[in-house]
């Protein structure tokens, strides 16, 4: 299985530094240019998505608060495998499929647009294809975020992706707001790296730039059962919560009534889907025994108190899911359930 997924890694790898070869011989007045093209279109499509969804809430009135789905169709940043990136239509799949209802644990009914709206999904590879870097790359995710935060009442919910996708959804949404937020960060790994394997942006160092960055005040990280020495001395480098699964029977009863986000912009909670044990969720590329179970999770959620005022969904792998894709709908719930919390 290492294996395979590795060839497959190694083969976008080469199809897209082939990409970049034959832009390369191009002018680089004319790759500019289409680069910034690209960019353009990608960002007009969801300002105008986010637009006609925002004015659609408006005017049927009544809502402070609406969830704003935007897929970051984003895996290259991952250090093992890169399936994450095949993830939000399978979990759009899920939220709607006909085996559930759409009225969530706590009574809200997802069909009504004041608290589910869909923006759309970023063209990721259509970007990179383009030979546009990652630095622009996570830019272009930032203003995507801040043009659905623009229409009152969307606040963004992002499906991923790997979690490198974190760091610019939580920049725009601290800029934005105009000032740090708390973070609720459920995951087996800390993702708090200084450059994982020499990656700024790898999917384990996303937390270390949203600190770096001053985005976050507190930052809560549960469900940690895979940290090594620089995890831990990262974490005491920015002061970081870090609640690991050995000690999660003491501390229990504290998570599952977490308040967060009081002088502060609010609350931003990311999910990673391997926070929950591999028994639980199959579908993701590290497997980590002994994780929470999706109760625990959804007991730290319901029970928090705290203004949601973004989120993520990150790191399912469809790729590695059973033939049912079991997992997406453990994905899709914690999005139904994320969803419920930040709608008012």
């Amino acid at each position: 299985m290492w294996k395979i997924g590795q060839r497959g890694k190694q083969y976008v790898q080469r199809l897209i530094s082939a990409q970049f070869t034959t832009l390369r011989s191009l002018p680089t007045s004319l790759v500019e240019t289409g680069q910034n093209r690209v960019i353009d279109a990608s960002l007009t499509l969801i300002r105008e998505r986010a637009k006609l969804k925002g004015e659609l809430v408006r005017l049927i009135g009544g809502a402070k608060a609406t969830t704003a789905l935007l897929g970051v169709p984003l895996g290259h940043n991952s250090s093992y495998l890169e399936g994450p990136a095949l993830a939000p239509p399978h979990v759009r799949e899920a939220i709607w499929c006909g085996s559930t209802n759409s009225t969530t644990e706590e009574g809200m009914e997802l069909k009504d647009p004041r608290i589910l709206s869909d923006v759309g999904d970023i063209p990721v590879q259509e970007i990179r294809e383009m030979g546009v870097d990652d630095e622009r790359l996570m830019n272009v995710v930032s203003d995507s975020v801040k043009l659905v935060m623009e229409q009152e009442p969307l606040r963004p919910l992002v499906i991923g992706g790997d979690h490198s996708i974190s760091y610019p959804v939580v920049r725009a949404v601290s800029e934005k707001l105009g000032g740090p937020v708390d973070i609720l960060h459920l995951d087996a790994h800390p993702d708090i790296y200084d450059r994982f394997e020499g990656n700024y942006y790898s999917h384990a160092s996303s937390f270390a730039r949203i600190m770096e960055g001053g985005y976050a005040r507190r930052l809560l990280q549960v469900g940690i059962r895979s940290i090594n020495k620089e995890g831990r001395e990262q974490g005491k480098r920015f002061g970081v919560e870090q609640y690991e699964m050995r000690n999660f029977s003491k501390d229990r009863q504290m998570l599952e009534n977490l308040k967060l986000g009081e002088g502060v912009k609010g609350v931003y909670i990311s999910i990673d889907v391997d926070c929950l044990d591999p028994g639980f969720a199959h579908g993701v590329s590290h497997f980590e025994p002994g994780g929470l179970s999706f109760r625990d999770v959804l007991n730290i959620l319901h029970n928090l108190q705290g203004d949601l005022v973004g989120a993520d969904v990150v790191e399912y792998n469809p790729q590695r899911d059973t033939a049912d894709d079991m997992t997406a709908m453990v994905a899709a719930k914690f999005v139904r359930e994320v969803a419920a919390k930040m709608s008012k």
